[in-house]
C-alpha cells in the first residue's frame, strides 16, 4: 500500500507558518531550544548553528541512532561520554 507525506516538502519555516497561523499548539520545549523532542533522556537542547537532529541522541556515534532506553541505561551512556569511551 502506498504512503504518501503531504508534509514532505515544507520547509520548517513553512511548518511554523502554519503552526502560527492556525493556531497549531505545540509543546513548550520547542520555545526553549528543543526543535526535536523525544524521551527525556534521549533529548537535550541544540546549540545555535547545530543542526536541528543533534539534540536527539546526543551521546551517539554518528552511524548509531538508537533511544539509550533501547540500548543500555542512561546512567552508563551518559558515564561514558564524560569519560570519552565509544560505544
Amino acid at each position: 500500500m502506498p504512503k504518501f507525506n503531504p508534509l514532505a516538502d515544507w520547509s520548517d519555516d513553512d511548518v511554523w507558518s502554519y503552526i502560527h497561523s492556525h493556531g497549531v499548539p505545540t509543546n513548550p520545549l520547542h520555545a526553549r531550544g528543543y526543535p526535536s523532542i523525544g524521551c527525556a533522556p534521549c533529548t537535550r537542547a541544540v546549540e545555535p548553528g547545530e543542526d536541528i537532529r543533534a539534540g536527539r541522541w546526543w551521546w551517539e556515534q554518528a552511524q548509531h541512532r538508537e533511544c539509550g532506553l533501547h540500548r543500555r541505561p542512561l546512567d552508563v551512556v551518559v558515564r561514558e561520554a564524560t569519560a570519552g569511551v565509544s560505544p
